[in-house]
């Protein structure tokens, strides 16, 4: 099962956050291709004080099953900005791993797979008996 965290990045808000949050994470609950594998909640990362309380949520927190690839989780993601007037950047977490996705360029094959390696989805290795699973 992976675990993902989706922002905003700071000065991309042109509007509200947790709307935009709101609209990615009903966008990738429509998605046929996801098939139901992600579960999405918000959060706010910093705790609130009294005099915060009216600040909406700025975090979404995503749990995908293990039959979901990062892959198809990063396309729809990419799709979902594609299909914004003005999207805002986002930022992809995965462990320790962060990745900007900016909304204002494009994405070809090849800066698909270095976000999908650079967010750990490298299956084969971790999954070949002996292979380096990257925990040395």
């Amino acid at each position: 099962m992976g675990e993902y965290d989706v922002r905003l990045a700071p000065g991309s808000q042109d509007g509200d956050a947790e709307e935009h949050l709101r609209s990615l994470l009903s966008w990738l609950q429509e998605d046929e291709s996801l098939d139901r594998y992600v579960r999405g909640s918000y959060r706010s990362p910093a705790p609130r004080s009294a005099e915060h309380m009216g600040e909406g949520l700025d975090l979404l927190a995503l749990v995908a099953g293990s039959a979901l690839s990062t892959g198809s989780l990063v396309f729809s993601v990419l799709q979902w900005q594609a299909s914004r007037r003005r999207a805002p950047t986002l930022i992809l977490r995965r462990g320790a791993v962060e990745v900007h996705l900016p909304a204002d360029r494009a994405t070809d094959d090849e800066a698909l797979r270095r976000i999908v390696s650079a967010l750990g989805e490298d299956s084969r290795q971790s999954q070949e008996p002996g292979g380096d699973d990257g925990t040395a």
